[in-house]
């Protein structure tokens, strides 16, 4: 069938589907059954960031001071005690980096890297949305985020979270393009997934909405006791079906809610719950991107994924 311009598509068109009985095995290092990973947003957000008529950064009118200083408690007094619970569980982070947070706070920087933290960009800042950008402009922000990652880190870009998951409809070919190996936008699977992409091979990262405390406190409004119960029993299942096949759990944070006082502590708790189990690989992003492919199993999910598609048709 012949698509026209303005047909609706039915889906994404950017992964193939392929249910889990057909699925080539994943392994992970050690005979791991679990890879679990922490991603911490670390962000800034403007006060008063250029218009996108897309979008509105605020919801109050400008200067929103409650929401900016409520933010801003993460970088100031939140990272550390999150920081602290982690080092105490030896969970390394990924940091899903507003890069221009390298040039107003360093020294977060710094204590991150000195950890050996993985950076990856999660766009220049928070308030500035890819949507109405030219393809031009698009790839100006990622050029931008490998320059000023490597500059203040030595590391080069390896993922990416779009600010606000916001997207065009190039933008995964330019990620891949310019040499991003995984992308957390996506949110359909527990396992990493091959992206459709022009050029390069992009995967899609296992990241969640589920796990993120800015679903679970400021939507759902659940108690810090019954989050850590929901990271707890994420684990539990994911960690029975790695019995199978390798999995994924990623557990996305922002240090101004997490990094409460009275919420760090339910936190600790989960993560160490998780720390006391064997068969878990504390990975970052960039360690499971890299597995991912070195052990054969991107090739071997395109080659199910083609053989799924023949055999549907």
């Amino acid at each position: 069938m012949t698509e026209s311009v303005n047909e609706i598509r039915p889906d994404l068109g950017l992964y193939d589907y392929l249910p889990w009985p057909g699925r080539p095995k994943i392994t992970w290092p050690g005979g791991a059954k679990i890879a679990v990973w922490i991603a911490p947003n670390i962000e800034f957000y403007e006060y008063d960031p250029p218009n996108n008529p897309t979008r509105t950064p605020w919801a109050r009118p400008n200067p929103d001071v409650l929401q900016y200083s409520h933010r801003d408690y993460g970088n100031r007094a939140g990272w550390q005690r999150m920081m602290a619970a982690m080092d105490r569980a030896g969970f390394r982070g990924s940091v899903s980096l507003n890069v221009a947070l390298c040039d107003h706070h360093p020294e977060i920087i710094r204590a991150c890297a000195d950890r050996g933290w993985e950076f990856f960009s999660h766009g220049i800042y928070n308030t500035r949305y890819v949507y109405n950008m030219t393809i031009e402009q698009e790839r100006a922000i990622i050029r931008d985020a490998f320059d000023t990652v490597r500059q203040h880190t030595g590391q080069e870009l390896a993922g990416w979270l779009s600010p606000a998951l916001s997207n065009n409809l190039w933008t995964m070919d330019i990620l891949s393009e310019a040499g991003i190996q995984y992308t957390c936008d996506m949110f359909h699977d527990d396992q990493p997934m091959p992206v459709k992409v022009k050029t390069g091979r992009l995967i899609s990262m296992p990241y969640s909405l589920e796990m993120n405390d800015v679903i679970v406190y400021n939507s759902q409004k659940v108690t810090p006791r019954h989050y850590g119960e929901i990271i707890k029993r994420q684990f539990d299942q994911l960690y029975k079906e790695g019995d199978e096949s390798g999995t994924v759990m990623c557990i996305p944070l922002h240090p101004y809610l997490v990094g409460q006082p009275h919420r760090i502590e339910a936190f600790a708790e989960a993560i160490d719950y998780i720390a006391g189990h064997e068969g878990v690989w504390k990975a970052t992003g960039r360690e499971i991107a890299a597995h991912y492919h070195a052990s054969g199993a991107y090739d071997a999910m395109i080659a199910a994924m083609a053989a799924h598609d023949r055999g549907t048709r």
